[in-house]
C-alpha cells in the first residue's frame, strides 16, 4: 500500500515508517503536523493515511481537524486515527459520512504488530475499524436512549463487535455462538433500529451510526 504518516513524535514517526517499509509498503510522505497532512494527501492520494490526533502547534485536535477536512473534500480518503486519546465527538463525525474507510486505534492498546497492519489493510479496503475502548465510550454517550433500552445485553455485544468491523463469523467466535445465532441477533438489531433491507446502503454501518447518533 501507499501510505502517508502524520505523527509529531520523530521517534514514533520513524518507527512507523521503518515498520511499514519492512512489510513491503511504500510511505509516500511523512509529516509532523495537520497543516502538512492536507497537501500531502492531496498530492499523493495514498491508499491510507495514519494520523495522530494531537499535533503542533497547539497539540489539541489538529490531526482530527485535518482528517475531517480531507473527508469532507473526498469521502473515499481512507484514514486511520492512531492516538493516545479518545475524542468521541470527532469519531462520531468521521463515522457519520457512512463511506467507511475509517479507523480509530489507541496507541497504548495495540499489542501486536500484525493486528495493527491488519487494521490498516481493512481501513484501506473501505472498512470501519474501531478500538473496543473507543466503541465503549461512544456507546456510553447513548446509554439512556430508547433504542438502547430496547436492546438485550447480547444484542449490544453483537453491535459493539459490528462497530469494530467484525464479520458474523468473527463475532460468533468471539462470543462463542453459532453462526446462525449471530445472524438472528443481527437481523433483530436491524429490525429494532428500523433498517429494512436495501441494495443501496450497508446496514451494518448504518446500524452502528443509528445507535451512536440516537
Amino acid at each position: 500500500m501507499r501510505i502517508v504518516v502524520a505523527e509529531d513524535s520523530a521517534v514514533l514517526r520513524a518507527g512507523l515508517v521503518e515498520l511499514l517499509t519492512l512489510r513491503g509498503h511504500e510511505v509516500v510522505a511523512e509529516v509532523k503536523d495537520g497543516h502538512a497532512l492536507r497537501p500531502a494527501v492531496r498530492e499523493h492520494r495514498p491508499d491510507v493515511s495514519i494520523v495522530d490526533i494531537r499535533m503542533p502547534p497547539t497539540f489539541t485536535d489538529e490531526g482530527l481537524r485535518a482528517a475531517l477536512d480531507l473527508r469532507r473534500e473526498n469521502q473515499a480518503t481512507p484514514l486511520l486515527l492512531f492516538s493516545q486519546y479518545i475524542e468521541t465527538s470527532y469519531a462520531a463525525e468521521l463515522l457519520a459520512d457512512r463511506a467507511g474507510g475509517v479507523g480509530y486505534l489507541l496507541k497504548d492498546r495495540v499489542a501486536d504488530v500484525s493486528d495493527f497492519l491488519d487494521a490498516l489493510r481493512r481501513v484501506a479496503a473501505g472498512e470501519t475499524v474501531l478500538d473496543p475502548e473507543v466503541v465503549s465510550q461512544l456507546f456510553g454517550a447513548t446509554r439512556k436512549t430508547d433504542v438502547l433500552a430496547s436492546l438485550t445485553g447480547r444484542e449490544r455485544d453483537v453491535l459493539g463487535l459490528m462497530a469494530q468491523g467484525r464479520s458474523n463469523a468473527a463475532i460468533a467466535a468471539h462470543l462463542h455462538l453459532s453462526a446462525g445465532s449471530v445472524e438472528k441477533y443481527v437481523t433483530r438489531l436491524f429490525d429494532k433500529l428500523g433498517l429494512p433491507p436495501s441494495e443501496e446502503d450497508n446496514r451494518r454501518v448504518l446500524a452502528v451510526l443509528r445507535y451512536l447518533q440516537t
